[in-house]
């Protein structure tokens, strides 16, 4: 099936003084020359220069409407940033009027229904925080500077995965402005192929300034950082701990060098470790048994270098972002059912050998929760991959960064053991890309709603869908 190429992003009739008048005095719009415009079209972690035309801060849902509408009529892309981390730099594009979401942030929590509408532009952190004053959370990832709307279109995996699924699994429904201007409601019996399209298929469809979630109960998790020698044994062997756990527990695992932390001992710094970020959500009575194998392979390895799994609360485990100062990454995605001693003795030996400023493999261990739900239950398919990862190399500047991308990918490709890509860590929103994204059936019906719902591809600063 041919595909159609996309328009040109830098329209003629993008005009920032017709945009202000038509969204009057309520919204602010920034664009060149204006004070605060380069800060406006930034992007974390950094290294992305996308220079949008303008840059709207909408104050509600009819602001974002209009917006739209007006960017239809001009020929423009529509980009749309919520919490703003994206190494590819979505969320901004070149000639494209940005919308960002970040004033619309409200949350509403019934607590006893244990469902909560936020809006579009409220990160996990600030969420999390909330809903956990009441004993209640909605899984994220492991970042609370995230933000709520990018994780959940594009799937969400975190430290809750295992036990509670992925963050569309616990979205129940959502407010849209489509591609014409229009707001719709959507949930599984309101515009159900909109809702189904929404869970995993990423900002293809419309703008969303407001998600409905099912909270659950997660009053306290055990979790926090065990830190462990890298070798083969015990990459292999945290990942096959982890991977054969009860499902109440999750680990995210990073094989990398050791950054130069306080709690970290110095002479370990620079050194590979391997970082493995948990959190059991079960019987607090049961975590010690739970995390018996984790420990007993840091045992084997010599010790741990640091156990900080401690009973907390699960935003307290929410890190922070990317952290500052001049810093590019590139990386790849790739899906797996495990990294045997060899695959990690050929992980430990690249890691080595590479000269970039800092370099890792990260692996969430999936199963669990995750591949309870059917293939075609969601726009994410990839339920029964036991393990996603993600190689990355950072330097200095985008141009060295690219200069790693042939080890990234190798790296990457030696891996890797199943054919996909998990959206929200791609780096590349090209038709290569969103194939493996979306594989086979599910491709189909997603341009089938793509047609239906933007049939211009208005909404095309993603990985992208061209409608059918």
């Amino acid at each position: 099936m041919s595909t159609p190429s996309n328009p040109p992003t830098s329209p003629a009739g993008l005009s920032a003084a017709d945009l202000r008048a038509v969204l009057g005095g309520g919204s602010a719009v920034v664009a060149p020359p204006d004070d605060g415009y380069t800060a406006a079209r930034a992007i974390e972690p950094g290294g992305v220069e996308h220079r949008p035309a303008a840059i709207v801060r909408p104050t509600d849902t009819a602001a974002v409407a209009a917006a739209v509408r007006f960017a239809r009529d001009a020929g423009a892309e529509v980009s749309v940033r919520s919490g703003g981390h994206s190494v590819y730099g979505l969320g901004t594009g070149d000639g494209a009027l940005t919308l960002d979401l970040r004033g619309l942030d409200g949350l509403e929590l019934d607590v006893e229904g244990r469902t909560a509408w936020a809006g579009g532009g409220i990160t996990a952190g600030a969420y999390s925080v909330a809903a956990g004053e009441h004993g209640l959370a909605t899984p994220f990832g492991d970042t609370g500077t995230v933000g709520v709307g990018g994780i959940t279109l594009g799937g969400g995996v975190g430290l809750l995965s295992r036990s509670l699924g992925m963050t569309i699994d616990s979205l129940l429904g959502a407010e849209v402005v489509t591609a014409d201007g229009e707001v719709v409601r959507t949930d599984a019996e309101h515009e159900p192929d909109l809702f189904w399209a929404l869970r995993g298929g990423g900002g293809n469809f419309g703008v969303v300034t407001r998600f409905r979630f099912a909270l659950h109960e997660v009053s306290q998790v055990v979790g926090g950082v065990l830190l462990l020698p890298a070798t083969p044994e015990s990459v292999a062997g945290v990942l096959a701990a982890a991977d054969a756990a009860p499902a109440g527990l999750t680990a995210i695992v990073m094989v990398m060098p050791a950054p130069p932390m306080p709690m970290i001992p110095a002479e370990w710094h620079g050194r590979l470790v391997v970082m493995a970020n948990v959190c059991w959500s079960g019987a607090p009575e049961a975590a010690d048994d739970a995390l018996a194998p984790l420990r007993d392979v840091a045992a084997r390895a010599g010790g741990a270098l640091l156990d900080g799994v401690r009973p907390a609360s699960y935003p307290s485990l929410l890190e922070g972002g990317p952290a500052g100062g001049p810093a590019v990454a590139t990386g790849r995605t790739f899906f797996a059912d495990g990294v045997d001693e060899a695959a990690a003795a050929h992980l430990l030996g690249e890691l080595q050998a590479s000269d970039a400023m800092m370099r890792a493999a990260q692996l969430r261990v999936l199963g669990g929760a995750v591949a309870d739900v059917p293939a075609d239950a969601t726009a994410y398919a990839h339920r029964q991959a036991r393990l996603v990862g993600n190689v990355a190399a950072v330097a200095p500047d985008a141009a060295t960064a690219r200069g790693y991308r042939p080890w990234v990918d190798a790296l990457a490709d030696r891996l890797r053991q199943a054919d996909g890509a998990y959206v929200n860590f791609t780096l590349d929103g090209g038709l290569d890309t969103a194939r493996a994204a979306y594989p086979g059936a599910t491709w189909d019906r997603l341009r089938d709603v793509k047609r239906r719902y933007d049939p211009q591809n208005l909404f095309r600063g993603n990985v992208n869908v061209p409608p059918a």
